[in-house]
């Protein structure tokens, strides 16, 4: 079993088990077809559109982290609504600062390429449009004047199909959808704190879709996106926690330079919290610190936030409230007994 990325997962499923979900309208081909698969699909039980990644001033450089994420979804099959997601870190002040949105669709959305997806919030409009590792991302907080971003990309390595199909058992929870672009040269700019920077780097895109199939809130997940300097490899990481039966799921994919996509079953890494951060927000207790180990692929590594505090405290229909932890974080350890060093991105859910 290789991949299943779940962001927000937990609380997008605990609004839908209010709506009575459904996944009549999932389609299960087996296999990803691009560029289709890129476009909405339509009355998804839920899908995405996520970007997270380490982008620097090309001047000072100065390092900034940056999530962005459109979430599709229709909770009975008829009714569709969007979330967006909008977060910045800045290690040189210690700050995060997120904004999101959620609202139903006046229509559902259509299969139509290239994506076109737009938000609107306190004035402020958020868009994603383009296909296939070429995309442009506008967006300016609401909740925090003064935080945007406006960048375009293009592919630096090839499409990662997980699983090599792009399609993923995930044990007997969901089967979906799933498909990276681990490395898109990203340039333009970000505001942060009202002050802009000419910024480039690699962001890390997902796609997934028909994941409507876990709503359970005693099930957590932890994922994380490890791009390395040199060698060049990507490693994807996911381990999902149930907390009722006390069962464990984890898998992975392995990106190397040359797009040798290898398959990572739960024992074939190790992810070892080293240490802890409780949220003064939500009291929550979250790993800050991991040490992951591929024995099959020579990698020792930890990783380790640069900010602490970069957890999102999420309210959607009135009654539901999500804390969850993503973040940048830094790369550094062995490959094979030799230094290495890299980016990395972290999200917790339901802890």
């Amino acid at each position: 079993m290789n991949t299943l990325r779940f962001a927000l997962l937990c609380l997008l499923a605990s609004a839908c088990s209010i709506l009575k979900p459904t996944t009549k309208n999932d389609v299960f081909p087996g296999r990803a077809q691009l560029p289709q698969e890129e476009a909405p699909h339509v009355l998804n039980s839920l899908e995405w559109w996520y970007f997270t990644g380490h982008l620097k001033d090309v001047a000072s450089g100065e390092e900034f982290g940056v999530e962005y994420v459109f979430f599709h979804f229709s909770p009975d099959g008829k009714q569709d609504y969007q979330m967006v997601n909008f977060a910045l870190t800045d290690p040189q002040t210690q700050q995060f600062r997120y904004d999101y949105d959620l609202g139903k669709l006046p229509a559902p959305l259509k299969a139509t390429l290239p994506i076109n997806l737009t938000e609107e919030k306190g004035g402020q409009r958020w868009t994603l449009t383009g296909q296939e590792g070429s995309y442009t991302l506008q967006a300016s907080m609401a909740a925090h004047p003064g935080q945007s971003i406006s960048l375009r990309t293009t592919p630096a390595k090839p499409v990662l199909l997980h699983g090599g199909t792009g399609y993923e058992q995930y044990g007997k929870v969901a089967q979906a959808g799933y498909y990276s672009y681990p490395r898109l040269s990203t340039t333009g700019t970000i505001v942060v704190g009202g002050k802009t920077h000419q910024v480039a780097g690699e962001l890390w895109y997902d796609r997934q879709w028909n994941c409507g199939g876990v709503n359970k809130k005693h099930v957590a997940w932890d994922w994380l996106s490890i791009q390395l300097n040199e060698p060049k490899d990507d490693i994807m990481l996911y381990a999902v926690h149930n907390k009722k039966t006390q069962e464990h799921i984890g898998g992975g994919s392995h990106y190397g330079p040359q797009g040798e996509n290898t398959h990572l079953a739960e024992s074939d890494f190790k992810l070892e919290p080293l240490t802890y951060w409780t949220s003064p927000t939500s009291k929550r207790k979250y790993p800050a610190k991991w040490r992951v180990t591929v024995p099959s692929k020579g990698y020792d590594l930890v990783v380790e936030p640069l900010v602490p505090h970069q957890e999102l405290s999420l309210k959607l229909f009135k009654v539901l409230k999500l804390h969850y932890w993503e973040g940048m974080c830094r790369v550094t350890g062995t490959h094979n007994g030799k230094p290495v060093t890299g980016n990395a991105y972290v999200e917790i859910t339901n802890r």
